[in-house]
């Protein structure tokens, strides 16, 4: 029996894949990297994950497509970004493994973003439909709004532990989000690619702006957007 990997993949699965590939590069700065650096793969992984779904919508997809997806979730947007919760506090509360308390608020942090994504994400692979408006914001859109606002400036531990955590219990609350429309993920991938390429051009103005329209989802979707 053969896998028939070629057959059963198509374009969209292959960007799927790199979204993956982007979430482990992240995975990987974050050890020894800057947190700057791991925030722009995450949104970088961020545009793949927007394309694939274009692509799908475009193309077509494929049976293994949603799994697919949702596995490379949890990869870029849910442990890429737990581990930049760490790094954040490594790099700003040095040498964490000498204060056991910050290890274990840091520590908490990431694991609670890791836990409630996987939640969410397997939830809504089982039991929520393709065409349906989605419970709890998309664990793409928390990581996206931590690297946003990482880039944009929000710097302070304190505040980026507590809005993971905030995001992280938001990812499974009771809220239907629509689905975003194509043209309005292209023109978010458009300002995410600025963001990722020169963030701190014009005062960071466009990871500001990605992080005031991601805000502006957040809490206006569920009611205001109008695609649906």
């Amino acid at each position: 029996m053969s896998l028939r990997v070629r057959e059963r993949l198509g374009g969209a699965d292959v960007m799927t894949l790199l979204n993956a590939v982007l979430g482990v590069v992240a995975m990987t700065v974050a050890i020894t990297g800057e947190p700057a650096d791991i925030a722009r793969l995450i949104l970088l992984a961020a545009v793949a994950d927007g394309l694939d779904g274009i692509m799908a919508r475009q193309f077509g997809g494929t049976a293994a497509g949603p799994y697919l997806d949702s596995m490379a979730d949890i990869v870029s947007f849910g442990t890429a970004p737990a581990l930049f919760l760490f790094a954040v506090a490594r790099a700003e509360w040095a040498p964490l493994t000498e204060e056991p308390v910050l290890y274990a608020v840091a520590a908490g942090a990431a694991s609670l973003f890791v836990v409630f994504s996987l939640v969410r994400t397997v939830l809504y692979t089982v039991y929520v439909g393709e065409d349906e408006n989605r419970p709890g914001i998309q664990n793409t859109l928390a990581a996206s709004i931590l690297a946003a606002g990482f880039l944009a400036g929000v710097t302070s531990v304190p505040v980026i532990l507590g809005a993971g955590a905030v995001l992280s219990v938001l990812m499974v609350a009771p809220v239907p989000y629509p689905k975003l429309a194509a043209r309005d993920a292209l023109l978010m991938g458009v300002v995410q690619m600025a963001a990722i390429a020169v963030p701190t051009a014009l005062q960071r103005a466009f990871p500001r702006a990605l992080l005031l329209a991601a805000l502006a989802y957040l809490t206006l979707a569920p009611r205001y957007y109008w695609e649906e």
